[in-house]
């Protein structure tokens, strides 16, 4: 409709001349998220009387994957020569410590209109910083922490991928936590991977289902062709279909012993918890390894699939019939779908960051932020060819996430997802950077400085031994209680102030001691 009415306006003078003169004033809204072919017609439609004003923020610019062109803000100049523009610099929302790091954050970019923002606002509390150790420990926290909040309508969860809300939606349910997605995606729980587990988890019920078996054939280490299903699905006799395979197709020898010993499996997963029954089958009857071998032939994303996996896994946890598994996958469901209704009830928010942008919450926790989520892999790929665009973008949208929170902002993220180690997202290290105060800083040199620290033979030489909520000696500013290791720094809340200090150093040196 856009391009058709662009064409019209173009050709049809007359058209055009009618709604210049309708109209005396133009205004357009949120214009960094405008289209080029719709500033084409306010161009048209402004060419007389040049009345136009134009409110927009280009560094909340996130929308390019929706046809947004940020680049018409920046030559808006050029286009019209004789515009004024007006910087609205002053932020009336978030605390002075939240705008003063998103101001210096947001500076990363270099294409964009210099501006500094500013509140009169009171500082509130210090963005909070937390690594995990894994994705399970993140979700874990967020309960705790949620569950304590008098008015859930105060907090936001903010991700940047749909698919991080399942595992959240799973344990906030179960600790009675009410919540509000505001851009639901139902595809998880109809996709593929999860269907598969369910037809696995069926032949447990039933070996005679050659339906069931025509669908995960390949997925299993049976390593039954198409052909031999052919074959099996002309069998009906109504036994099982390994006994069939095994009777009436012929088979390789190889074939022969695995089919027997996928038989014994299934026969043993029958009447297990679901987790167990999922961790046969990624593991004793190969689904894993069939995923890895589709995705190298296929292209699917190998990370995303295993998180399917895994999440499934922690829906399956505490569980102890199967039926109660596919029972909790509808449920969960359901309850995603229903939770639109909740909008306006005193609900937590859960939200991609995209659709955050324009609202605000007094507490927000910002999670998942690791590398190749945030920025993600085509965005860092992209950045180390030479084009800075994505990468900017992923900027704004980390951006726009930290300033929807007035005066609590937490940026969470952890060491390992899926088993495997993880980075994390390189914004947290910017993020870190900007909120050590100079004091700290001018501190953890002074630690740093080696020749002036004598080693301590009673101190702590092992990472292994620090551990968050462990209690400590530092030779200097006494007893302490670990609250965060990173991957450089750990943070210790001394009984008069908290400190960050170089973890490498502190081990080397033995500046922490152990406390009985």
């Amino acid at each position: 409709m856009l391009t058709i009415a662009n064409r019209v306006l173009e050709e049809e003078g007359e058209l055009l001349l009618k709604y210049q003169q309708r109209y005396d004033y133009f205004l357009t809204d949120e214009s960094q998220d405008t289209s080029m072919v719709q500033h084409a017609i306010i161009e048209k439609l402004v060419q007389k009387h040049k009345n136009l004003c134009v409110v927009a923020d280009d560094d909340q610019s996130i929308y390019t994957w929706r046809a947004a062109e940020p680049q018409y803000l920046m030559d808006f100049k050029k286009v019209y020569p004789e515009a004024t523009i007006l910087k609205m610099e002053q932020n009336y929302r978030s605390s002075k410590d939240i705008v003063n790091a998103a101001n210096q954050f947001i500076k990363r970019n270099k294409h964009r209109y210099d501006k500094n923002m500013f509140t009169d606002n009171p500082a509130a509390k210090p963005i909070i910083v937390k690594r995990h150790f894994n994705d399970k420990n993140q979700t874990s926290y967020l309960v705790k922490e949620i569950s304590t909040v008098a008015n859930y309508r105060d907090v936001a969860v903010l991700y940047r991928n749909n698919s991080s809300s399942i595992p959240l939606i799973n344990l906030f349910d179960r600790a009675g936590i009410p919540f509000y997605i505001k851009d639901s995606d139902n595809r998880f729980f109809s996709h593929w991977v999860v269907e598969d587990i369910l037809n696995f988890m069926r032949m447990t019920f039933n070996d005679k289902r050659v339906d069931i078996l025509d669908k995960i054939h390949m997925k299993f280490n049976g390593y039954i062709t198409k052909q031999q299903m052919a074959e099996l699905k002309a069998v009906r006799n109504n036994d099982s279909v390994f006994d069939n395979l095994l009777q009436f197709v012929q088979l390789k020898e190889y074939q022969v012993k695995q089919l027997k010993k996928c038989k014994e499996i299934f026969r043993d997963m029958k009447g297990i918890a679901p987790l167990s029954a999922i961790r046969y089958i990624r593991y004793e009857l190969g689904y894993e390894k069939a995923l890895e071998k589709m995705s190298e032939r296929l292209g699917f994303n190998l990370e995303y699939l295993v998180g399917i996996l895994n999440t499934l896994e922690e829906i399956a946890d505490t569980l102890e019939t199967m039926e109660e598994f596919a029972h909790r996958l509808k449920y969960l469901e359901t309850l995603m779908k229903n939770s639109k209704r909740q909008k306006n009830e005193n609900v937590v928010t859960l939200s991609t960051f995209h659709s955050s942008k324009g609202l605000e919450f007094k507490r927000v926790y910002m999670i998942d932020l690791v590398d190749g989520m945030i920025p993600s892999k085509a965005e860092t790929k992209s950045y180390d060819e030479g084009n800075h665009e994505l990468m900017e973008e992923a900027v704004r949208l980390f951006y726009v996430g930290m300033t929807r929170a007035k005066q609590h902002l937490e940026l969470l993220s952890y060491e390992k997802k899926n088993g495997s180690p993880v980075k994390e997202s390189p914004f947290l290290s910017n993020i870190r950077q900007i909120i050590a105060p100079v004091k700290e800083k001018a501190q953890l040199n002074a630690v740093a400085n080696k020749s002036k620290v004598p080693s301590n033979p009673n101190g702590i030489k092992d990472r292994s031994q620090l551990v968050e909520g462990k209690m400590i000696k530092h030779r200097v500013f006494g007893h302490g209680e670990i609250t965060h290791i990173g991957q450089e720094s750990i943070d210790i809340q001394f009984p008069s102030s908290n400190k960050k200090l170089s973890l490498s150093t502190c081990i080397e040196m033995g500046l922490l001691e152990p406390v009985d």
